[in-house]
């Protein structure tokens, strides 16, 4: 049986390698460029107001090296960062350099400074298990290529809501424990959900805030999202296929479509309408 999650946060971090700012042609480019961006989703928001972390290091290694030499540093700079400013497609640049062509297949992503702000204004300081000391791994499968000149788009899918762990039953949190879960998704080979959620309401239609938006492949989930205050949602790097998308808010019937399918580096726009119970 199912399960959607209620409130769910997704941080994505995107890599775009753009036009080569060298003067040789695309074949003899030996750089591509590098930017990161950061996206989010809400993260339980009618209990909790910021979800805060500092990334001060982003490392990327080429395929095949095996060891730490193989490792490039990509950012050395602290970016303090509240992941439930993000959410629903806005991003902030994490990454912006020239990298050298070639094969990519880990990116490791260092941390530290994580707390969880309350809505009542109680802060909890989060241990971090190894994020400062070695690095968050993510591995990238199939590897990224870099190609000099050429465009490659890399989405790293960090789920705040089960990342932050709740300490205690809803709503009577004591605390959170962070144990960092984070996907990569190649954008050449993944597409965007995007849509609204609304319910009738005589002639007309009312935007449906905090709406449970779940994506499942079959029976497992793959990821999910809320709706904004103008019922709006999106998710990005979902890879190409067919998947059966579930809308769930507490007060309305559970809204189903079973058969979303996502193009490879297309946006799939699918809204929903829930029906009050």
């Amino acid at each position: 049986m199912r399960k959607s999650i209620l409130t769910v946060s997704v941080i994505i971090l995107t890599l775009f390698t753009l036009f080569s700012s060298c003067s040789e042609s695309a074949q003899e480019s030996d750089f591509g460029r590098l930017s990161i961006k950061l996206t989010d989703a809400p993260f339980p928001h009618e209990l909790v107001s910021e979800a805060n972390v500092t990334i001060f290091k982003v490392e990327a290694r080429q395929k095949d090296s095996g060891d730490e030499t193989g490792f490039l540093t990509l950012m050395e700079d602290e970016i303090e960062i509240n992941l439930l400013e993000l959410t629903n497609g806005v991003t902030e640049t994490l990454v912006d350099t020239d990298i050298p062509v070639g094969s990519y297949d880990l990116i490791r992503v260092y941390v530290k400074g994580v707390n969880v702000v309350m809505t009542e204004g109680e802060t909890y300081e989060l241990d971090v298990p190894s994020g400062e000391q070695t690095g968050i791994k993510v591995f990238i499968d199939p590897a990224l290529e870099v190609v000099g000149g050429l465009s490659n788009d890399l989405l790293l899918d960090f789920d705040v809501s089960r990342s932050f762990v709740p300490k205690g039953n809803y709503p009577d949190y004591n605390g959170f424990n962070f144990k960092p879960v984070i996907r990569a998704s190649n954008l050449s080979t993944a597409g965007t959900l995007q849509g609204k959620i609304t319910t009738p309401d005589a002639d007309t239609e009312i935007a449906v805030d905090g709406a449970s938006v779940t994506v499942y492949d079959g029976d497992t989930e793959i990821t999910a999202t809320a709706s904004g205050s103008d019922g709006g949602y999106a998710i990005m790097g979902l890879p190409a296929g067919v998947y059966t998308v579930v809308v769930t808010k507490e007060g309305f019937m559970n809204s189903e479509n079973p058969e979303v399918e996502i193009v490879a580096a297309n946006k799939t726009v699918t809204d929903f309408q829930l029906s009050p119970e």
